[in-house]
């Protein structure tokens, strides 16, 4: 076990430095000058020429990448372009909103896309199966954007029962959260029904049925707990990509989060936020998927790693 933490740490290490590579060199070919967006239209070229220098971006590539891992390092991510602070901090101040909607999201996601699967799995044939595939079916094909306009129009603008922008209470919260679930939900209700079935047609369920055991007993105890490995590893990478920032989610409804930041810094060619945000989402990916890795040990007795 000691020998895969350590070679796992390694490729993360590895994930993590190619993350960053990839990330500067896309930022700095890409077209737009940062200098001209933050100076005044029809600035001299002196000018944009004196603020490429005190924003280091004079330099050669490979320097700049240099310094840039050198500063990350010491905990420095660079100054933000266009707020003027520590990249870090302007990252870390629109965490706390983008924590807030995963979790709402991901409660939804557990409490809805679970039981449906299950449901759906041990009464096959039925409606709750044909509910539960239309569910999914509509949960997987809706775009995230079209569907918080529609839940803006019809409750916002239409009854006026919710607020439909901002992030001041946990009303603000409903009609994001329900719109960045939607698709995982339907994804964890798909896949738990198909691992239900798989498992539900096993010897071992069977014997325990055969011994007398309750279908409950039998369904929570015995399928679920051997059901849920791969639906651990889907919700582990669906809660990587909701506190990386759900980008369009935020951006439609002007929730002051992660996502909005970076969409924001990309078009102002902020590079020291993007390239901020980008590294710790990469590093919160590569967490998760350690901590899921490690949960199937103990999920499932038989998994051992050399």
């Amino acid at each position: 076990m000691a020998r895969y933490l350590r070679r796992r740490l390694a490729h993360s290490l590895l994930t993590l430095l190619g993350v960053s590579v990839l990330v500067f060199v896309i930022l700095r070919v890409m077209p737009g000058d940062p200098a001209k967006m933050l100076l005044p239209e029809g600035a001299p070229e002196s000018a944009v020429e004196e603020l490429d220098r005190q924003l280091g971006l004079h330099r050669p590539l490979p320097v700049q990448y240099l310094i840039f891992v050198r500063d990350v390092f010491q905990g420095d991510f660079g100054q933000s372009f266009q707020y003027k602070a520590p990249a870090l901090q302007v990252v870390l101040e629109r965490v706390p909103a983008t924590v807030d909607l995963t979790i709402a999201a991901m409660v939804l996601i557990v409490a809805a896309g679970g039981p449906i699967g299950i449901l759906a799995a041990v009464r096959p044939g039925t409606r709750y199966e044909y509910g539960g595939m239309v569910f999914a079916v509509l949960g997987q094909s809706l775009p995230n954007f079209w569907l918080g306009i529609m839940l803006i129009l019809l409750f916002g603008v239409a009854l006026r029962w919710l607020p439909t922008s901002g992030f001041e209470g946990w009303r603000f919260l409903i009609l994001p959260s329900v719109t960045l679930a939607a698709y995982p939900t339907a994804l964890v209700a798909r896949l738990t029904s198909s691992s239900m079935l798989d498992v539900l047609g096993t010897d071992y369920i069977r014997t325990a049925r055969s011994k007398g055991l309750a279908n409950l007993i039998v369904i929570l105890r015995h399928a679920l707990k051997n059901a849920v490995i791969p639906v651990l590893t889907v919700v582990g990478l669906q809660i990587g990509a909701l506190l990386s920032g759900a980008v369009v989610t935020e951006s439609v409804f002007a929730w002051p989060g992660v996502g909005k930041l970076i969409v924001d810094a990309i078009f102002s060619r902020d590079f020291p936020v993007v390239q901020t945000v980008l590294t710790l989402s990469a590093a919160t990916f590569v967490g998760i998927n350690f901590l899921v890795d490690v949960l199937y040990t103990l999920i499932d007795p038989r998994i051992r790693y050399a």
